[in-house]
């Protein structure tokens, strides 16, 4: 008996458990605590809001802070009764971490601050991070913006990548991570700013239009074929 009451109240409590993505939340291993990664535009921050980050970590007992894959630093092993405390005291957004939308977009220093920049990554990152970011997609989506072509924001396994070169943007599409890995295919090269922003935009109202829940972008593309996208989006 006392097993299974132990059993229905876990079951309990995880049916009425925050879901990932409400309330900003990632929920964790232990189905009992939760991470928070408050939005950093191209892994920007200040100083001061990384005092703030560890301040609320301390305050909050959080277990850990990890500096993610996707250039967000995320907060481990909080309370679900502390959630609404964390986000005041970090005055903060939430990442796009979960959920079907496009996700934080990832730039690398480029030449801003990189001897190997040939393009302005973080400029151009920053201006798709604040037109896209969080806007909902068929399926997860995600946007890498290169400097040069060592592709340090992994533009070519994207959705949509944009590697700088000396001539201008190199651009691929249809790149993933995940369990079925592939690399983008590239669509265009020698692309000004102006084309890339131009181009990004297409092809996120393409897969808004074109897409499913079932499938990612490059998946999209696979299904109506490569020239037929290109006409519509180049």
């Amino acid at each position: 008996m006392w097993l299974v009451l132990t059993y229905l109240s876990g079951a309990y409590l995880e049916g009425n458990m925050l879901q990932d993505g409400d309330k900003g939340v990632i929920i964790q291993r232990d189905k009992r605590t939760y991470a928070v990664a408050p939005h950093l535009p191209c892994g920007v921050v200040t100083p001061a809001f990384l005092r703030k980050i560890a301040d609320v970590a301390e305050k909050y007992g959080a277990q850990a802070i990890k500096c993610t894959g996707a250039m967000r630093i995320a907060l481990i092993g909080l309370r679900e009764e502390d959630i609404d405390a964390i986000w005041k005291d970090l005055d903060a957004s939430p990442g796009a971490a979960v959920g079907l939308c496009i996700r934080s977009i990832k730039a690398c220093p480029g030449t801003t601050f990189c001897k190997r920049g040939v393009q302005d990554s973080l400029g151009l990152g920053i201006k798709l991070d604040a037109k896209y970011h969080g806007v909902p997609t068929p399926n997860k989506f995600k946007i890498g913006v290169s400097g040069c072509l060592n592709h340090c924001s992994s533009p070519p396994v994207t959705d949509v990548g944009l590697a700088g070169t000396p001539k201008g943007w190199k651009l691929y599409v249809g790149g993933c991570l995940g369990p079925r890995p592939r690399l983008g295919v590239t669509v265009a090269e020698e692309l000004t700013t102006e084309q890339a922003e131009v181009a990004v935009e297409k092809i996120v109202n393409w897969y808004k239009a074109n897409g499913t829940r079932a499938e990612r972008l490059g998946r999209a593309i696979d299904r109506v074929g490569l020239e037929e996208f290109k006409k519509a989006v180049l």
